[in-house]
């Protein structure tokens, strides 16, 4: 699978220099030439209002704003410039539970670090060719979680 990736926009909300730094290179190796950064879920939510982006990517544990509430907030269809926005939580957390609240929360996808560019990549393609419906119910809004999935592994090598 092939996507442009010089036609989308992306916002990476990253408070560790190092991990955001990668990030940008990565996205612009990959062809993104429409990347806005930021260290905060709050910058990156009012990035998202002044011009929505085709791809968030976000971290979990940021001061103020965290990724968990800049998901809710983005998934938030009354107040989100774009609540089908793709989410992808790239963070250092892989515990069980962590992962399930991201999901609840309505992320796209979840990538635990460190990872490979490889990885990434390929879970950042996973996340733009995702087709789910996106379902509503009282407590949730996001991708559709009642059918499965083909759990996409990275290969590494």
């Amino acid at each position: 699978m092939r996507i442009a990736f010089e036609n989308l926009s992306f916002i990476v909300a990253e408070d560790d220099p190092f991990w955001r730094r990668l990030v940008l290179a990565w996205l612009d190796a990959f062809g993104a030439r429409s990347v806005r950064d930021t260290a905060d879920g709050a910058r990156a939510l009012a990035l998202m209002r002044e011009a929505p982006a085709d791809v968030v990517v976000t971290d979990w544990e940021m001061p103020g704003l965290d990724g968990l509430a800049l998901t809710r907030a983005l998934r938030d269809r009354t107040a989100s410039p774009n609540a089908f926005v793709p989410i992808l939580m790239l963070t250092a957390y892989g515990e069980r539970g962590r992962v399930m609240r991201a999901m609840r929360a309505g992320v796209s996808g979840y990538l635990v670090k460190p990872v490979t560019p490889r990885a990434f990549y390929e879970r950042l393609l996973a996340v733009l060719a995702d087709t789910r419906p996106f379902v509503a119910t009282p407590h949730y809004f996001g991708p559709d979680r009642s059918r499965p999935q083909a759990l996409v592994l990275p290969q590494e090598g």
